[in-house]
């Protein structure tokens, strides 16, 4: 149960709660009511392998930042209560969650799959050279409706892009006030979020 809980707070499970929802509001507004189980059950696996895999990868890629920051040193990889190799296990099983769901829903999903994987790949590495971080985020996130959309109607409108665009803002925004938090830190660490 210990190490379920580790894993749980590794990828703030907490947040993938949150992040649901605008991928289910994709689903929704595609079909105009609502979706098929099916659909449902394996967007709701895709987002939750994605968005494990993107917070892993994070927490992998930051580990030395965030043993540095006193407010993150406590954290699960530089307090040594999760080895690097039990997060990179963790990675290719949220990955292997995400392609398996991917693969049971349109078909226009499984070619655009790698794009939320590279951008969760190049979201940590941004904040050592941009503020511009906060944005990719933002854009990050909003792929969720627009995915979900794809996933399930097999196509991309207009009203797709502007709700991803409307959540990727949000984020974004959202983002800019949590990094308020280590403000200074960051500036002693040469971080530029």
């Amino acid at each position: 149960m210990r190490i379920a809980r580790l894993y749980y707070r590794l990828v703030k499970f907490e947040h993938t709660i949150f992040a649901l929802p605008f991928a289910y509001v994709g689903a929704f507004l595609a079909v105009d009511g609502i979706p098929s189980a099916h659909d449902l059950l394996w967007i709701t696996l895709a987002m939750v392998g994605a968005r494990s895999l993107a917070m892993a990868l994070n927490r992998l890629i930051d580990a030395r930042i965030d043993a540095r920051n006193p407010r993150t040193a406590t954290r699960e990889l530089p307090s040594g209560a999760l080895s690097t190799a039990a997060v990179v296990g963790f990675c290719v099983a949220a990955l292997v969650l995400y392609l398996v769901s991917v693969w049971q829903l349109d078909p226009l999903v499984r070619w655009l799959s790698p794009i939320p994987v590279l951008m969760f790949v190049i979201y940590p590495y941004l904040k050592r050279f941009t503020w511009l971080c906060h944005l990719w985020l933002g854009a990050v996130d909003g792929l969720a409706p627009i995915g979900a959309w794809a996933a399930i109607k097999g196509e991309i409108p207009w009203q797709a892009w502007a709700l991803g665009g409307a959540v990727a803002c949000w984020i974004a925004g959202f983002d800019l006030f949590y990094a308020l938090f280590d403000a200074d830190v960051d500036r002693e660490q040469g971080l530029h979020s």
